[in-house]
């Protein structure tokens, strides 16, 4: 088992210095700073005076040395601009050039600084990924019990009206996007209807408040979508269980059905489910996107949108850093669980 950690905390280190190398490369390429250098000076900046900011301020070494001076390996630079004055990329707030760091990367945590938002791009993340992460909880605590027994329920009872009504339910809430599901419950709930409104909060002001009446619709359009996939994932997997042969040999045997499910199937019918549940995470920190814009929750999704359409380089930077954090971390800890939940793979 240890050594079956490390070979994936290996894999994972080395997935995760590419992908983050691949959206370096993207956000350095020369139009996103051409952009960045007229956003920070003026629209009517000349080539030369584009170029001359872009070489003060460190922009155009070469790509893997930039890397390594983002990601913390490699020492800061210290250039000399063209109007004379020293700059460095770890002297900063006005600190001594001969005082600052040689190392200031994301290993020594500076995350850089957001052009949008003028302040720290990490402890923008920070707060930014709390509030979505106190989204997800409500989600999570929604989604996984609803869906799994709507898919036992339906997997136990395989071909009755039951099971029929239920994977309706499921197959239409994952059919249903959650930019239409959201408009419909903001029309419906929202809105005032037959003479009554059913929600009069908001989801901004659950950011401070999080309450029934301001976080319910959010929490329910993103929950709804996520809810038939793994419905419809533990539906098959109780059914493949429920017809086994060790399930039929209980059942001549006397045993009663509730102890059948409870004993027998139920922990082999939730490996599958367990996998896509994990996968849920990542989901739900670059997924909702459309429902935080749409609800106008300013949370990690909304981060997103705000950085890469203003061309915020170091903030997009640190969110693609915590986005592809958690898939590789969900991913393992996906693997590890199916490991444990699998006794034919523990012994292999």
């Amino acid at each position: 088992m240890v050594s079956f950690i490390l070979r994936r905390l290996g894999i994972m280190v080395l997935t995760a210095l590419c992908l983050t190398f691949i959206v370096f490369w993207l956000t350095n390429l020369f139009p996103n700073l051409e952009k960045l250098a007229k956003t920070q000076g003026n629209f009517r900046m000349s080539d030369e005076a584009v170029l001359t900011y872009l070489g003060n301020n460190g922009y155009l070494q070469p790509l893997p040395v930039k890397y390594g001076q983002w990601l913390g390996v490699l020492p800061g630079y210290v250039i000399a601009g063209t109007d004379g004055e020293m700059r460095a990329r770890c002297a900063a707030g006005g600190q001594d050039i001969a005082d600052a760091a040689r190392f200031c990367g994301i290993l020594q945590g500076n995350w850089g600084y957001s052009t949008v938002f003028r302040d720290d791009a990490g402890s923008i993340i920070a707060t930014r990924l709390g509030l979505t992460g106190k989204l997800m909880f409500w989600v999570m605590l929604l989604m996984v019990p609803g869906a799994l027994i709507i898919g036992v329920m339906a997997g136990m009872n395989e071909g009755s009206r039951t099971d029929r009504s239920l994977s309706t339910v499921s197959i239409l809430s994952t059919a249903t996007p959650e930019y239409v599901s959201g408009v419909v419950f903001i029309a419906v709930f929202g809105t005032a209807t037959f003479g009554m409104q059913w929600f009069k909060g908001t989801a901004t002001a659950a950011m401070d408040d999080a309450n029934f009446e301001n976080f319910f619709l959010p929490v329910l359009t993103i929950a709804l979508y996520g809810m038939g996939y793994i419905a419809r994932m533990t539906r098959a997997s109780m059914t493949e269980v429920m017809t086994a042969q060790y399930i039929r040999t209980a059942r001549l045997k006397g045993v009663a059905f509730s102890q059948i499910v409870l004993r027998h199937a139920l922990r082999n019918a939730l490996i599958a489910p367990f996998t896509v549940i994990m996968l849920q995470f990542p989901f739900l920190l670059n997924g909702v996107v459309i429902v935080e814009t749409l609800f106008n929750y300013k949370g990690f999704g909304w981060t997103l949108v705000q950085a890469a359409s203003n061309n915020d380089i170091e903030l997009l930077l640190g969110v693609s850093i915590v986005s592809v954090f958690v898939v590789l971390t969900t991913q393992l800890i996906s693997d590890i669980g199916y490991v444990f939940l699998n006794p034919r793979i523990r012994i292999a």
